[in-house]
């Protein structure tokens, strides 16, 4: 029985405006030539399947997530999504700090396609896993900046994604409610049908994914099973590191 196809990326590239430096760019708006952010990029996930994305800094795998996600477009090639998705990477991207907690849900749930009735019917739960239940019809803007994250961590990993697309090991708000939120993270990552993490944590990286891509400088360098790829992002790094002493 074949397994569906969760996601599937064709000779996908993306360039990104930039403004010239200094002074004279900063008055003038000039442009520079555009930024080369990813440049044929091929990837296929089916159901089961676990991928690692590796690379240096602004090698160009926070923006294959968020392209995953659908929150930038690709200048050019395809991107097919097959399933629900759950993004964990900006713990507040999309919430309004003028409404309530409450509302917020009902907001972060619509818009990763999930109904009202469906967002009534788990909000206890959220609300219940965020331990912010003394607040929760209050303003956003009153909350703090580890009551915010706990909130949505709460609603995004309620929402039992077919595809979880993670950059870095997220933990949230204080030890306590960390380790809770690891806990389940945990299960959601071997819940998920397919998981796509972006990490410099190469430990997490092989203990959770499967297979792995190495990208480097929006290119692919590497693609394989993930302890082949690790050993040579390793490989790679230990020279580089090398080289700047």
């Amino acid at each position: 029985m074949s397994r569906k196809t969760l996601i599937d990326v064709k000779d996908l590239s993306l360039t990104y405006p930039r403004v010239a430096g200094g002074l004279k760019g900063l008055l003038t708006r000039k442009a520079a030539p555009p930024k080369q952010a990813l440049s044929g990029i091929n990837l296929k996930i089916v159901e089961g399947e676990s991928l690692a994305l590796v690379g240096l800094n602004g090698s160009g795998k926070s923006t294959l997530l968020r392209i995953l996600a659908g929150i930038y477009e690709p200048d050019t090639g395809s991107v097919e999504i097959n399933g629900r998705t759950a993004a964990l990477f900006n713990l507040g991207i999309g919430m309004r700090i003028d409404m309530s907690g409450r509302a917020n849900i009902l907001l972060m749930g619509m818009i990763a396609g999930f109904s009202r009735a469906e967002m009534l019917e788990i909000m206890p739960k959220i609300i219940a896993f965020s331990e912010l239940e003394a607040v929760i019809d209050d303003p956003m803007v009153t909350y703090s900046q580890g009551m915010a994250m706990r909130l949505s961590f709460a609603t995004i990993t309620a929402l039992k994604p077919e595809i979880l697309l993670l950059d870095e090991w997220i933990g949230a708000g204080d030890r306590v409610f960390r380790l809770k939120a690891e806990k389940r993270l945990k299960g959601m990552v071997e819940g998920a049908s397919g998981f796509v993490l972006a990490s410099h944590n190469t430990k997490i990286v092989r203990r959770y994914c499967k297979t792995a891509i190495w990208l480097k400088d929006g290119h692919v360098e590497m693609q394989g099973s993930v302890d082949d790829v690790i050993d040579a992002f390793d490989a790679f790094t230990d020279k580089e590191h090398e080289k700047r002493q």
